[in-house]
């Protein structure tokens, strides 16, 4: 499956400077990805980032509301740069960290992750949440994290995935455009393109089982707060997202769609 859909930076941006970010953030919480910090703590363990020191800078791209940015600060005491396009996120992420004691160690950027706002070789970690399914060339996005990373540095991420069962494309069509994503890999493709780049890739896991349990879960949250979603942003929207995400429900319990996990070495 490699159709591109013609979503911009534009049109992601809208939907998380909206309603459709709102929403989100009531299903997922303030990270805004599957699992919330349970899955940012999974994540940095794998990475080691509670044994690397307190002087470890981290580039998270696509940093949303900057949720998993202050969990991240918190709880290790590294220092975070986060990237994103939508300046209205950027705004609520910069006001979400006012105040807090650990504010002076992390920064948000506006920026493409096609062209980071970044030096080379100026991060230890670069870092991405299920977020990368909005960015457009994804060789492009991984020649990035190459080209800031230093020299024995981490790339990990996590991302959603077409799964070992092909969507027809119809439903394809009604997925991607539920989720404004132009473009999505499979497992082995981020893979691909990790090793295409010169990374050494360390692990790669499947996570489509959780994926396909998070999004029972988000089905549930939706219909439980059903009457605010309708006060709050009309009976069009809730109509949509119940649809979209029951799509998506479907399509996961069938291992049509998923998430998957990589880390790799900038050796």
């Amino acid at each position: 499956m490699n159709k591109h859909y013609d979503f911009s930076v534009d049109d992601v941006s809208a939907v998380y400077a909206g309603p459709g970010g709102k929403l989100w953030e009531l299903l997922m919480g303030e990270e805004i990805h599957v699992g919330g910090s349970e899955q940012t703590d999974y994540l940095a363990k794998k990475v080691g980032i509670d044994r690397r020191g307190k002087d470890l800078i981290l580039l998270d791209i696509c940093s949303a509301l900057g949720g998993p940015a202050r969990h991240l600060v918190e709880k290790y005491g590294i220092r975070v740069v986060g990237v994103d396009t939508t300046p209205e996120m950027i705004a609520e992420a910069q006001k979400r960290t006012i105040g807090k004691p650990f504010k002076d160690k992390i920064e948000y950027r506006y920026g493409s992750a096609l062209d980071l706002p970044a030096h080379a070789e100026s991060f230890d970690v670069v870092w991405g949440q299920d977020s990368w399914c909005y960015v457009t060339d994804k060789k492009r996005l991984i020649d990035e994290t190459v080209r800031v990373l230093k020299s024995g540095g981490t790339l990990a991420f996590t991302d959603w995935i077409w799964g070992s069962v092909q969507a027809p494309p119809k439903e394809a069509d009604v997925l991607m455009e539920f989720m404004v994503f132009p473009d999505l890999q499979t497992l082995d493709g981020y893979a691909n393109l990790i090793r295409a780049a010169g990374l050494k890739l360390k692990e790669q896991e499947d996570l489509s089982v959780d994926f396909a349990q998070k999004m029972d879960q988000y089905l549930i949250t939706l219909k439980k707060n059903k009457e605010s979603i309708i006060a709050g942003f009309g009976n069009d929207l809730y109509n949509e997202a119940e649809k979209g995400i029951l799509a998506w429900n479907k399509a996961a319990h069938e291992n049509k769609v998923g998430r998957g996990l990589w880390i790799a070495t900038k050796t």
